[in-house]
């Protein structure tokens, strides 16, 4: 079938649709749309409680470049088509998004052949709020990790550790991205702690900054060396205040296109 043919198609269709709902068929048809919006999926239904990990983001997000991460042009609009269409252009690093080992190994595995259980697993937050309050660059160390185990027990083997530095306080604001002299600086990880990770069988770690890497690093060693070693990383995470240290999973809706460095990505935990 055509394209044009295609497109008329679902015009009219989309057309019929609205004169149904001006109709008499609006209430009955809305009553289904609203048993099916109350429905509470089988997890939830267990007792767990869902927190969304995912900054929603448009072009006004900040970026590590500066750069807008995501641009709109519109192709369809309901007046005069019948439905809404977007052309989207989205660089990969941009909003709440996943760093796969591709993006700084040559031949590392791409983000669609990221083991899907990969995506399902642990999730620990090493809160280091107290100490990003003195040192804008501050970074989880070594010793974070071994306090964290202290107070917690140990990192189970597959999990994503999570930097909370409290930056998700500052979105909105310049200071997520910039010193007051325009320097980048925000928290991010130490090769001390992801070198300890990599030990203990840690399958992925997280920031609420725009870097694994703290604002201030020149060599990103931290990209460098988790990557490489086929793990993958989470930046500009969201909400992490609404979890408790250990006890959640982590769900990482990655992006599944090929030969693809990492990607926005909904991130959700389930406590």
């Amino acid at each position: 079938m055509c394209h044009a043919c295609v497109m008329d198609t679902v015009k009219r269709r989309m057309l019929s649709r609205r004169d149904l709902f001006r109709g008499g068929a609006a209430a009955g048809i809305a009553a289904v749309a609203a048993g099916a919006m109350s429905a509470r999926p089988a997890l939830a239904q267990s007792g767990g409680r869902a927190v969304d990990l995912t900054w929603a983001y448009d072009d006004t997000f900040p970026t590590f470049d500066g750069k807008p991460g995501i641009l709109y042009k519109s192709q369809y609009d309901h007046d005069p088509d019948g439905y809404k269409i977007w052309e989207l252009t989205i660089w990969e690093h941009t909003g709440t998004h996943i760093d796969a080992p591709l993006h700084f190994a040559e031949g590392g595995i791409s983000v669609d052949e990221l083991a899907p259980e990969a995506l399902v697993c642990p999730l620990c937050i090493v809160d280091i709020r107290g100490k990003a309050m003195d040192d804008t660059n501050v970074m989880v160390e070594a010793e974070d990790i071994e306090a964290w185990i202290s107070a917690n027990g140990e990192i189970p083997e597959g999990a994503c550790v999570a930097m909370n530095s409290g930056w998700a306080g500052k979105m909105g604001t310049a200071a997520f991205r910039n010193s007051p002299d325009g320097d980048l600086a925000f928290p991010g990880f130490a090769t001390s702690a992801t070198d300890m990770l990599l030990g203990m069988g840690a399958g992925a770690i997280g920031v609420d900054t725009l870097s694994l890497d703290p604002g201030n690093s020149a060599d990103f060693a931290v990209h460098y060396s988790w990557l490489p070693a086929g793990r993958y990383g989470i930046e500009n995470l969201a909400n992490l205040d609404d979890l408790p240290a250990t006890g959640a999973t982590l769900f990482v809706g990655a992006p599944k296109h090929k030969r693809g460095t990492g990607g926005p990505a909904r991130v959700m935990a389930v406590v």
